[in-house]
């Protein structure tokens, strides 16, 4: 770790913040005709993100739409730690940003108890004006990153320049694997601990947002964060 740099934060929702993936489990539960090969091409990366999740949406009817957010609420559990772990990064002037590749219809009302401050949240959007539901996309990829991400973590990532800033990030799945190859730090757990393993970088694996807070205070006395 680098002395003089500013620790900034960059987390993922879907399985992080959560408990599952809640993309998955809305189209596991709904089932709209045709879902299953477009999620087996995006997850085998055979097309990006971007046109697999935007895709898989069209297929649903916005009329479903109060279904589809009381479904997500009912059953998206937050993970242990988390509002303790945001009072810890509050108290340590730590900026915490939500960087998700999931939906404003849910993020917004899961994440309404929590206080993170406008501007901080980072997620795709749902128009539901249309027939079918409409993925808008407000943060793409910018260069150098061309993989059709979406919400693309690593662009946002880099709006925080790495002389400047101590980039720490927490997440659970592939969609993470660019924005952990250019991290100084990197909280991992399910598939990211597997692949930054298997690609050697450097990460600690966590359970609990206690994990992480009791690893940052840790670091933070032995003057490395």
């Amino acid at each position: 770790m680098t002395a003089g740099k500013k620790p900034v934060i960059f987390c993922d929702f879907d399985g992080t913040i959560t408990l599952s993936d809640n993309i998955v489990a809305i189209m596991k539960h709904f089932k709209p005709e045709g879902y299953e090969p477009l999620m087996k091409r995006t997850v085998d990366q055979e097309i990006t993100l971007r046109e697999g999740v935007g895709n898989m949406f069209a297929l649903l009817p916005s009329s479903r739409k109060d279904e589809i957010v009381d479904f997500v609420l009912s059953r998206a559990g937050i993970r242990e730690g988390f509002r303790e772990f945001l009072d810890y990064v509050k108290q340590e002037n730590i900026e915490f940003y939500v960087t998700s590749g999931g939906m404003d219809f849910f993020i917004d009302p899961l994440l309404a108890p929590f206080d993170i401050p406008e501007g901080h949240i980072y997620c795709n959007s749902a128009d539901f004006n249309g027939e079918n539901i409409e993925i808008s996309w407000p943060h793409p990829c910018q260069a150098p990153c061309d993989n059709g991400c979406g919400m693309c973590k690593t662009t946002v990532m880099r709006h925080f320049p790495e002389d400047q800033y101590e980039r720490i990030l927490i997440g659970d799945s592939l969609t993470d694997f660019e924005g952990a190859k250019i991290a100084d730090m990197v909280y991992s757990r399910s598939i990211l601990t597997d692949k930054c393993a298997e690609l050697g970088v450097k990460h600690v694996p966590f359970q609990s947002f206690f994990d992480i807070m009791g690893d940052m205070k840790q670091k933070q006395q032995q003057g490395v964060l």
